[in-house]
């Protein structure tokens, strides 16, 4: 069971997990840049902590008070009262940026409505359907980005659709569906071709 210490959690949950650990040891261990808690041993560095010291008023660090997007609205991941969300999503000037990039005439069909596709995304996501981390719509920018490179546009899109259906279930089921249509339609013009090529060549003049 792990708390990371840059989360805020309610007094109560804080104390109810403290006291869950009294009969065993307490890590604060350091993994990367975040500092977590744990009941099991770290397995980089770290120290023993006493868990009469996970009181509720112990915080190992501070969340800091978000800037807003530019647009007077709260930053992505920030609820406008400065709590963190429970999704985070995309601010107002990155789904304006995302539109401009999704009118591009640079971009092929596919590409446009893949761009197009995130876009809605994006404000579904605003609108609280699924649950994002910030690490979701960090796959999305690198999708964003691959649509204008011909070999690196399919994988990019697929990456970010597998994202967005284990994010939001919803968004899953259409991507799904969108597929299976996709693999129809791919199937009859496998058939059709398949047609064309038993069908048999009229004879030439010269062989009559």
């Amino acid at each position: 069971m792990l708390i990371k210490a840059c989360q805020w959690l309610p007094a109560a949950a804080i104390l109810a997990w403290g006291g869950s650990a009294l009969a065993g040891e307490v890590w604060k261990c350091q993994v990367g840049q975040q500092i977590i808690y744990s009941d099991q041993p770290c397995k980089t560095q770290g120290d023993t902590l006493n868990p009469r010291a996970l009181q509720g008023n112990v915080v190992d660090a501070a969340v800091k008070k978000p800037a807003d997007d530019g647009a007077g609205a709260p930053a992505a991941g920030f609820r406008a009262d400065n709590r963190p969300a429970d999704n985070i999503c995309p601010g107002d000037s990155e789904i304006t940026a995302m539109e401009t990039r999704a009118s591009s005439i640079s971009l092929n069909p596919e590409a446009k409505a893949f761009m197009q596709d995130e876009v809605r995304r994006a404000r579904q996501c605003r609108k609280g359907q699924g649950r994002y981390a910030a690490a979701d719509w960090e796959i999305s920018r690198q999708a964003q980005a691959a649509q204008s490179s011909i070999s690196g546009g399919p994988d990019g899109r697929r990456r970010a659709e597998d994202m967005h259906s284990a994010a939001d279930p919803s968004e899953g089921d259409r991507i799904a569906s969108m597929r299976e249509q996709e693999r129809a339609q791919r199937e009859a013009q496998r058939r059709q071709l398949q047609r064309l090529q038993n069908q048999p060549r009229p004879a030439s003049p010269a062989s009559r």
